[in-house]
């Protein structure tokens, strides 16, 4: 009898130490959540806005004018920090980031907070002065809409038992 397959998880490139970061950097974590289920092979990983297609390094970009949601519904934007509209990239990041968590069956995720792609919880505030206000990037809310349980990379442990509640 074959063993059932583990489910994914999607994780933010930047978390795996990939140089995707709109500065040419990573956010590389470590935790033993992350170890496991690197040594299971269940990460899928992905940056929503290298997959969209911008380039690395970029200047830096915040939500502007409302919320994810707002941008979603066309009534915010994504800018960077020269004032260049970014929305479209953006949009269409998250929604590669959705497409995918739907052809693996994830229904988990650790992103990396504060972006405009996938906080969770926290993102810059529009402004470019280094301020965050509560609330969610691009992706976060399409993968949420969609019923993914989104984590930040401060949530590990809260991630790996969401994971195996799903599993039962």
């Amino acid at each position: 009898m074959l063993k059932p397959a583990l489910p994914k998880v999607l994780v933010s490139g930047c978390l795996l130490g990939q140089p995707v970061r709109y500065d040419g950097s990573h956010k590389g974590a470590q935790h033993a959540v992350l170890d496991r289920w690197l040594a299971r092979q269940q990460v899928v990983s992905l940056c929503p806005e290298m997959a969209a297609g911008l380039p690395t390094p970029r200047l830096p970009a915040e939500i502007v004018g409302g919320t994810s949601i707002a941008v979603l519904r066309h009534a915010a934007q994504v800018r960077d920090s020269a004032g260049n509209d970014l929305t479209a990239a953006f949009v269409h990041g998250a929604q590669l980031a959705l497409q995918l968590v739907q052809r693996h069956g994830i229904r988990v995720a650790v992103l990396k907070e504060f972006s405009p792609t996938c906080g969770s919880s926290q993102v810059y505030d529009g402004q470019f002065a280094g301020h965050t206000v509560p609330g969610e990037g691009l992706a976060c809310s399409l993968l949420r809409q969609a019923g993914v349980a989104v984590f930040s990379e401060n949530q590990w442990e809260a991630a790996a038992a969401q994971l195996e509640a799903y599993a039962v």
